[in-house]
C-alpha cells in the first residue's frame, strides 16, 4: 500500500484500510463491551458492586493508559504499536472463551482488551494524520471519527441475539475478526513515531492571536458535560417516553454523528477556538435544557443539540491540540484520551449524586437544569481566565506555535 497522503480530497490506500479497520474494530468491541455488566453479573454471578468496580478499573486503564502511547510509538513506531494493541485485544477476546466459566479469567480478559484499546486509538489517529497538511487534518480525523461511531452504533444490536444465548459464538466471531484485521495491519507500510507534519499555525484558535484555553482542559470539561447525557438519558427518558423511543433516539443520534462531522469538518476547522467553545457548549446547554422539558419533542431536540456540541468540541479539541504541540501526534492523542477519562470520571462521580438528589426531590428535570447551568457557567469562567491576548502574538520561526507556558498540559494532548 502506498503511504502518501491522499490528495485532492481523496484518501490514500492505507488511510482507506485504517478507516475500514476502525469500523470493524469498533463493531467487534461494541458487540461485547456494552454487555459486560450483564455477562459478569448474570452469567458469572458477580455482585453489582463488584461489577461496578471492575468496569471502573477497565475504563481507567483504557483512558489513562493512552497517555503511554506516545512513549510506545516513539520506541517501536506507529504500525508496530497498532499490531501490539490488536494482539492484546485479540488475546483478550480469545480469553473470554474459557472465561465464560471463570470470573477471574473474564476480568483478566477485559483488562487485556482495555490495555489494547489504550494503545490503539492514539496510534491509529496518528497514522491517519501522518504526512497530512493542516488543511487535510479535519477531513481525515472526522472520517476516522465517523468510522468509529458507525461501529459503536451497529455493534450492540448485531450482538444482542447472542449475548446470553450463545456467548461462545459471539466471542469466537469477535476474536476471528480482530485476528483478521490485525493481519491486515501487518501489511501497512511502516511509519515512524508519528512526527507532526509542519503546520502554519493553530487551527482557528491562532487566528487573531494568543494561545487561548488549553485543549487538554477543554476536553476534560467537554467530556464532563457530555457524559451526563450519555449516562443518564436512559434513566430519564425511558419512563417518560418508551424504550422503543429511546432506542430510536440512540440510532438517530449515531447516524447523525456519522454524517455530520465530515460535513461540518471544514466549518469547524475555520472557527476560532473560543468560538468553537461557545458553539459547542452553547449547543450542549440548549440540549440539556430541552431534555429537561421532557416529552418526545424535548428529548429528541435535546439529543440533536447534544450531537452538535459533541461534533464541534471533540473535533476542534483534537485539531487545536495537534496544532499547538510539537510532540508526536500519538502523544497528543494519548493525552487527549487521558483528558477524556478524567472528564468521564468526574461526571460519573458528580452525576450520580446530583441525579439522586433531583429524583429524591421529585424533579428529575432539575438534574438537566443543573447540567445546563454547568454547560453555561463553567466554559464562561474558563474562557475569561484562560484566553490570552487576542492580538500581537509572536510565532517561532518555522511557523510553529510558541511553546506552551510552564504547567500547561497541552503537550500530553488526545
Amino acid at each position: 500500500m502506498g503511504r502518501e497522503a491522499g490528495a485532492g480530497g481523496r484518501f490514500s490506500g492505507p488511510q482507506v484500510f485504517l478507516l475500514a479497520g476502525s469500523f470493524l474494530i469498533t463493531l467487534g468491541s461494541f458487540a461485547v463491551l456494552p454487555y459486560m455488566s450483564v455477562l459478569l453479573h448474570q452469567r458469572l454471578g458477580l455482585g453489582l458492586g463488584t461489577v461496578g468496580v471492575v468496569l471502573a478499573v477497565a475504563s481507567l486503564v483504557q483512558f489513562s493508559g493512552s497517555a503511554a502511547a506516545g512513549a510506545v510509538t516513539g520506541r517501536i513506531g506507529l504500525r508496530a504499536t497498532m499490531l501490539v494493541a490488536l494482539g492484546l485485544r485479540t488475546a483478550g477476546f480469545a480469553a473470554f472463551l474459557p472465561g465464560m466459566h471463570s470470573a477471574v479469567v473474564s476480568i483478566g480478559a477485559l483488562l487485556l482488551v482495555s490495555c489494547g484499546a489504550a494503545l490503539y486509538l492514539p496510534a491509529n489517529k496518528a497514522y491517519l494524520v501522518e504526512g497530512a497538511t493542516e488543511a487535510e487534518r479535519p477531513r481525515v480525523l472526522s472520517a476516522g471519527s465517523s468510522a468509529f461511531n458507525a461501529g459503536m452504533a451497529l455493534g450492540p444490536p448485531a450482538a444482542a441475539p447472542f449475548v446470553l444465548g450463545s456467548p461462545l459464538v459471539l466471542f469466537s466471531c469477535v476474536t476471528l475478526l480482530f485476528a483478521l484485521v490485525g493481519a491486515g495491519h501487518a501489511l501497512l507500510p511502516p511509519a515512524g513515531p508519528g512526527t507532526a507534519a509542519p503546520v502554519s499555525g493553530a487551527s482557528g484558535g491562532s487566528r487573531g492571536g494568543g494561545p487561548g484555553p488549553s485543549p487538554f482542559a477543554v476536553t476534560v470539561l467537554a467530556v464532563y458535560v457530555f457524559m451526563f447525557f450519555q449516562h443518564y438519558l436512559a434513566l430519564y427518558a425511558v419512563p417518560r417516553t418508551s424504550a422503543a423511543f429511546y432506542g430510536a433516539v440512540l440510532m438517530g443520534y449515531a447516524a447523525l454523528l456519522v454524517v455530520a462531522q465530515p460535513l461540518l469538518s471544514g466549518w469547524i476547522a475555520a472557527l476560532t477556538y473560543p468560538s468553537a467553545m461557545r458553539v459547542g457548549f452553547g449547543a450542549m446547554a440548549a440540549g440539556t435544557a430541552a431534555i429537561g422539558f421532557g416529552g418526545y419533542a424535548g428529548i429528541g431536540a435535546g439529543a440533536v443539540l447534544m450531537c452538535l456540541g459533541e461534533v464541534v468540541l471533540f473535533l476542534k479539541n483534537d485539531l487545536e491540540a495537534l496544532a499547538r504541540s510539537s510532540a508526536p501526534p500519538a502523544a497528543v492523542f494519548g493525552g487527549q484520551r487521558l483528558a477524556a477519562g478524567i472528564g468521564a470520571f468526574a461526571s460519573g462521580v458528580v452525576g450520580g449524586q446530583v441525579y439522586a438528589a433531583a429524583d429524591a426531590a421529585g424533579s428529575a428535570g432539575g438534574f438537566w437544569v443543573a447540567v445546563c447551568l454547568q454547560a453555561v457557567i463553567l466554559p464562561v469562567c474558563f474562557l475569561r481566565r484562560r484566553t490570552g491576548p487576542l492580538r500581537g502574538s509572536v510565532r517561532r520561526r518555522g511557523s510553529r506555535r510558541p511553546p506552551e507556558k510552564p504547567g500547561e498540559p497541552v503537550r500530553s494532548g488526545q
